[in-house]
This record gives C-alpha cells, sequence and structure tokens, in this order.
C-alpha cells in the first residue's frame, strides 16, 4: 500500500511517499481502505520529534480517518467488511490501509461523505470530552473558545451553540472572525487587535465566562483566569504558547476555579470508546438535522501531505486540511 512516512525529524520536506505492507487487523480491530485522513497540529508535532507515538501504534502519521471496512478482526462482530466508518487513530492514518480499535470507530453520519467524515473524529472527540466532559458546559452557560477558527475552534463554536450556550472565540484575523460569527460566536475577538479579557469582561458586565477552552497556554493561562466567572472551568488542550507561566493562587481560591486539562492520544481505548459512544448518542444527530458540520478548508492527495503540513504550518486555514486518498 502507499503510506507516508516520516523519514526523519524536520520540516514539511521529510514526508516521504513509501511502499508498505498492508496492515493486518488484531483481535478487537478493524481494516479500514482509507478513502479520507484528517491533517491535526499533532501530526506537525510528530514530523518534528516533539511527539513520539505511544507504545504499538503505528509510526505513520494521522490519528483521524473515513472509509470502507475492509477486515475484522476475529473478535469484532460490530462491523462487517463493506461497512462506512470514520475512526479516531492512535497513528496510521496517511496510507491506503489503516487498523482502528473496533470500538473507536463510528458510522458515517448520514448526509456526509468520506472527504467531510475524516474531519470528524479527532475534533469532535477532543471537544466532547474536554468541553462537555472535563468542562462540563450547560446550556445557558457561557464558553470562550480560542483559536475559534481552528479545526478544534469550528467544532466548538458549533457544539456549544447547538448545546445552548453563549458563545464567544478569539481568532487572528477579520476574516477568520467572521467565519466564527457565522458559525454561532456572539461575539470573535481579534487577538492582535483587542485584549480579549477586557472584551469579555465588557460584555459580560464583568461577570467572566463559566468555561475557557484553550491551546495556548504560557502568559494565556493568568489571563485565562481573570475572564473566568465564580466555578468557572479552565480547560487546557495544547500548549502552543509554552508550557510554563506564573499564576496567582487568590482569584483561583476566591472564585473556586477548576484549571483542567487532557491530551487524547494516549489514552486507554476504553476511555476512547466511552467518548465514542457518547458522541454518537448525542453529537451524531445533530450532525444528520445540520446543526452541526465539519468545516473543510482544503483537500490533498496523500501524496501531497508535504503541501498540506505547509498550509497548517501557515495557520491561515479556516476549520480542517484533509488528505484523499
Amino acid at each position: 500500500m502507499l503510506a507516508i512516512e516520516i523519514s526523519r525529524p524536520g520540516g514539511p520536506e521529510v514526508l516521504t511517499a513509501v511502499d508498505r505492507p498492508k496492515p493486518i487487523p488484531g483481535r478487537s480491530e478493524i481494516l479500514i481502505a482509507v478513502a479520507a485522513a484528517g491533517v491535526n497540529r499533532p501530526d506537525i508535532m510528530q514530523r518534528q520529534g516533539k511527539y513520539p507515538p505511544p507504545p504499538g501504534a503505528s509510526d505513520l502519521p494521522g490519528l483521524e480517518v473515513a472509509g470502507t471496512v475492509a477486515g475484522c478482526g476475529p473478535d469484532v462482530n460490530n462491523w462487517h467488511v463493506g461497512d462506512k466508518v470514520c475512526a479516531l487513530v492512535s497513528g496510521g492514518g496517511y496510507a491506503e490501509y489503516c487498523v482502528a480499535e473496533a470500538s473507536v470507530a463510528l458510522p458515517i453520519p448520514a448526509g456526509l461523505d468520506f472527504l467531510s467524515a475524516a474531519a470528524l473524529p479527532e475534533t469532535y472527540f477532543t471537544v466532547w470530552t474536554n468541553v462537555f466532559d472535563r468542562g462540563q458546559l450547560k446550556p445557558g452557560e457561557s464558553v470562550l473558545v480560542h483559536g475559534g477558527s481552528s479545526g478544534i475552534g469550528t467544532t466548538a463554536i458549533q457544539l456549544a451553540s447547538a448545546f445552548g450556550a453563549r458563545v464567544f472565540a478569539t481568532a487572528g484575523t477579520a476574516d477568520k472572525c467572521a467565519a466564527c460569527k457565522r458559525l454561532g460566536a456572539e461575539q470573535a475577538i481579534n487577538y492582535r487587535d483587542e485584549d480579549f479579557v477586557e472584551v469579555i469582561n465588557t460584555v459580560t458586565s464583568g461577570s467572566g465566562v463559566d468555561v475557557v477552552l484553550d491551546m495556548v497556554g504560557g502568559d494565556y493561562t493568568p489571563r485565562n483566569i481573570r475572564v473566568l466567572a465564580a466555578s468557572g472551568r479552565l480547560v487546557q488542550i495544547a500548549i502552543l504558547g509554552g508550557p510554563k507561566t506564573t499564576i496567582n493562587w487568590i482569584p483561583i481560591m476566591q472564585k473556586r476555579l477548576v484549571l483542567t486539562g487532557s491530551t487524547l492520544r494516549p489514552r486507554p481505548t476504553a476511555e476512547k470508546a466511552a467518548i465514542a459512544q457518547a458522541l454518537h448518542q448525542a453529537v451524531w444527530p445533530l450532525i444528520e438535522q445540520g446543526q452541526a458540520q465539519p468545516v473543510i478548508y482544503a483537500t490533498f492527495t496523500l501524496k501531497e501531505a508535504s503541501e498540506a503540513h505547509q498550509l497548517m504550518e501557515t495557520s491561515a486555514h479556516i476549520g480542517k486540511i484533509i488528505l484523499a486518498s
């Protein structure tokens, strides 16, 4: 099969097309003939040598795929050859075939093609477990989504809005801010021109927001604490601005704040399967009703993975970048 491997740590040019044996599914796995795969920031980090795959995972990049079941392990009874699925994987998505745990695969929502379905798993799993599980966002509450025009951001805005929350977002250009508002954000803040702390405190009359979803970290952390309401929750999913900062514990104690976060890739299969079940029950109907949809910015062929990574590193995109096999 055609696969894209990381020949050595480095820039996009180290992504290399190679011929590899088709993987064999384990007892609880399915083999997927990949029609499309999503491109995500962790892929960039893995290519740079900063995010190695967990033990036992494929060394190939790619954390989400959509395609057709081409084989099943002996313990799999909920999928059959020919079923159309999308799946969260721990690696191996940049290839014509990929194995996935059967319990972490989901049927493609009605009305979606393979390209759109490939944009679902990584972002929807991440948003559900962080915004609604760890962040405990409830209808009528408010959320600030940093990086609102990213794949995670566009998903978080739509789902929070669909579940009845008041949504604010930050983004880096006027076009990106406009996109956030089209997706359901009440207000989008251009962080290059405005201080999100001042804007949020103004529009909420000083009360702040209940949840902040952040992928920046660094010096955003004390600012996020300032915009949180009493009993607010800061949920950290990445640290693009650095892993360290200095915080003041007094407002955390006074406002009874919760600071939490998570990573997705290393979590046990059982935990990922529970997220998949929750998505199927609570979110897949919203997708099928058109209340939430993946936002696709650009599509490349598998052999154009380097170009896809180059685009992602510019941060010019709004939504997802997809590789089509």
